[in-house]
C-alpha cells in the first residue's frame, strides 16, 4: 500500500511569503456569487515565486532559459529526502557528504523551515560550499523547504552556479510529515511560458 505526501504550500490569504513583503502576498477575491449570478467564481493575483514553485535560470541569469524549458520528465522520478532538521543556519558540503549522494540524484532538504508557517528571516539555506558539492556530484535537481535556496549571499553564489550547471531549483516545499528516505516525486508547475518561475503542486509517493 502506498501513501501520498502533499509537500506543497497552500495558497491562501495570510500565508508566509518571502520577507513578508506585501507585494508578494496572493490576492484571492470573489468576482461573482449566487447573490448576483448563477455561478460562483473567484480570481487570484499571485507572484510566480509564491508558495511552492520552480525557478528557471532566467530568475538569476541574464538571457537564461525560461520556465517552459524545464520539462515534466525532469520533475518526475525518484528523489531523496535528507533530514537536516538539526541544522540551525545553513547546509554545507560537510552536511551533505555523509548521505552518499550520486550523480543524477534529486535531493530534497527537510530542515527546521518545515516546522513553521511563519516566515523566518533566519531560515536554513544552501550555502556556497553545499552548492559546489552538488555541482561536483552532478545532481539533477534540488528542492528546499525554505522560500529561498539562499538567504543573503553576495552575488547569488548558490542560485547562479546551480543554474549554470543545469540543476533545477524548487523552493517552498513542506516536508514536516515526511521521513528521510527515497520517494517517487511529482512536481507539476503551472504551464506558463516566457517567464522565470511557476507555482507548482508537489507530492511524494512512498510506502
Amino acid at each position: 500500500m502506498f501513501k501520498i505526501y502533499d509537500i506543497s504550500m497552500t495558497i491562501q490569504d495570510g500565508m508566509q511569503v518571502y520577507k513578508n513583503k506585501d507585494e508578494k502576498k496572493p490576492v484571492i477575491r470573489n468576482v461573482q456569487n449566487f447573490s448576483n449570478a448563477k455561478a460562483y467564481e473567484s480570481r487570484i493575483d499571485i507572484d510566480v515565486h509564491c508558495g511552492t514553485h520552480v525557478d528557471a535560470p532566467l530568475h538569476m541569469l541574464e538571457n537564461g532559459d525560461t520556465i517552459e524549458s524545464i520539462g515534466l520528465d525532469q520533475l518526475v522520478g525518484h528523489a531523496r529526502v535528507l533530514d537536516l532538521t538539526h541544522l540551525q543556519d545553513s547546509i554545507g558540503r560537510e552536511d551533505l557528504e555523509p548521505f552518499g549522494l550520486q550523480r543524477g540524484d534529486w535531493v530534497l532538504f527537510k530542515t527546521r523551515n518545515s516546522s513553521s508557517e511563519e516566515f523566518d528571516f533566519e531560515f536554513v539555506f544552501l550555502n556556497e560550499t553545499g552548492a559546489e558539492y552538488l555541482i561536483e556530484l552532478g545532481v539533477k535537481g534540488v528542492g528546499t523547504d525554505g522560500l529561498g535556496i539562499e538567504r543573503a549571499q553576495p552575488n547569488y553564489t548558490t542560485h547562479r552556479p546551480l543554474f549554470q550547471n543545469d540543476i533545477i531549483i524548487v523552493e517552498g516545499l513542506r516536508l514536516k510529515e515526511v521521513e528521510q528516505g527515497t520517494y517517487f516525486m511529482v512536481i507539476a508547475p503551472l504551464k506558463l511560458t516566457g517567464i522565470e518561475a511557476a507555482p507548482a503542486r508537489a507530492f511524494l509517493i512512498g510506502s
